[in-house]
């Protein structure tokens, strides 16, 4: 019998699985589907070293302005999402709060500055180098005031968190990506981060390793699970089967999971959409250097295997566009800048993001259930943090809770 059941073979789950592999914790993966062919592999494939602070909600009224009225490629919304999600958006809304996003920062830094870290272990030892760039990723700008304003905001958290990064000027940005078809205002390059061409792939490759180290890989659906005898008893699509211990790695599904053992999960679900286009089929046309995320829509164009991704900010609608708006609006905006062809898929990508309304993800151990664990809700960073959150679980199941970061323990959820 295999002593830990790790639900979800996501960025997170994955990452889990191997550190606890590591610590000699017979475990085994299981998903619905593939690893790292959901949610962990839909993002810009960044591995965000630079994200000290995790996203807050706006609360500057000429951004909310925006927002209601649609004006901002970043957000958006229908009225059924915002009433399903209301109790939790008022408690994302809450903690954003300057003062205390400021608090969380000191927290939440502690995670992201060890992320290329823990990922480089698992890199190396996966063969995955190929898949991997160390030159960080761009922000944009189209408008002076913006880039002043995100130089300043650059700077904050450098003299705060030690994160590198570059100012580029016009002219600057211009040289280093050719590509770009009309000048802008200046970039952010920020230094911290590392990117990806096959954010699917370095999951795969990690899932790989894991097989290869004796850990068992198993595709079924997941019907329930209950506390048994032994622990716990898990209910597939393919048998039932028994554990010491579970741990529930399942991003936006963790909720639904939980919620017949008693566990209300308030989660804010922000969807994101990308689609690939080929690139220029002229070899004398540059293509973009590193990923650029397009501050004036939310977008960011992230050079793949498979093409030009163009990623999408947060969709907080109840139900998902099969043409979304805000996926329109990036293309137009990219083709301004870019020459990319024909879209590749027939249809976008579509996931979600599980973002807990203080922003910390869920790690540790369950508080009414013995052998129960929490990996969950990252929000927009599961493809950065996943070896990191892995590391402190699989840490605290070794060694004791008590070793879970305060800040992340499931506990603070539930009274």
């Amino acid at each position: 019998m295999k002593n830990v059941v790790v639900l979800g073979a996501g960025m997170v789950g994955t990452g889990t699985a191997l550190a606890l592999q590591a610590r000699g914790f017979s475990v085994v993966l299981v998903d619905r589907s593939a690893p790292g062919s959901e949610t962990s592999y839909g993002n810009a494939g960044v591995i965000q070293g630079e994200a000290c602070e995790p996203y807050s909600l706006p609360r500057d009224i000429k951004t909310l302005c925006r927002i209601a009225f649609k004006d901002d490629n970043s957000v958006d919304w229908d009225v059924a999402g915002l009433w399903r999600s209301a109790p939790s958006l008022v408690s994302y809304w809450r903690h954003s709060a300057p003062n205390y996003h400021r608090t969380l920062g000191a927290q939440y830094s502690t995670l992201a500055r060890r992320a290329t870290h823990d990922h480089a272990r698992w890199i190396a030892a996966s063969g995955a180098e190929t898949l991997i760039r160390r030159d960080g990723y761009r922000i944009a700008f189209r408008d002076g005031a913006a880039f002043e304003l995100q130089t300043r905001q650059a700077e904050r958290l450098r003299d705060l968190y030690g994160i590198e990064f570059e100012r580029e000027e016009s002219a600057t940005l211009a040289a280093a990506e050719p590509a770009l078809r009309q000048p802008l205002v200046g970039a952010i390059h920020w230094r911290d981060a590392w990117t990806c061409s096959d954010p699917g792939a370095l999951v795969r490759a990690y899932s790989a390793l894991f097989e290869k180290q004796g850990g068992e890989l198993l595709k079924v659906e997941l019907l329930g699970f209950e506390p048994s005898a032994i622990g716990w008893k898990l209910r597939s699509s393919e048998g039932t089967f028994d554990t010491e211990h579970v741990v529930v790695a399942l991003g936006p599904w963790a909720p639904q999971a939980l919620a017949p053992l008693g566990y209300k999960v308030e989660m804010v679900r922000k969807r994101g959409y990308h689609l690939h286009f080929d690139y220029p089929t002229d070899e004398s046309v540059p293509r973009l250097n590193l990923p650029l995320l397009d501050a004036a829509f939310g977008a960011i164009y992230s050079p793949m295997r498979a093409g030009l991704r163009i990623a999408t900010g947060a969709d907080l609608s109840a139900t998902s566009n099969c043409q979304p708006r805000q996926l329109r609006r990036a293309e137009a905006a990219a083709r301004e800048l870019l020459d990319i062809g024909e879209p590749i898929e027939k249809s976008p990508w579509t996931g979600v993001r599980p973002c807990m309304p203080d922003m910390m993800p869920v790690v540790g151990a369950a508080p009414r259930h013995r052998g129960l664990w929490f990996n969950f809700g990252h929000g927009h960073q599961g493809f950065t943090l996943g070896p990191t959150t892995g590391e402190l679980l699989a840490d605290a199941m070794s060694k004791g809770s008590a070793h879970t970061i305060s800040s992340l323990a499931p506990s603070r959820l539930f009274n």
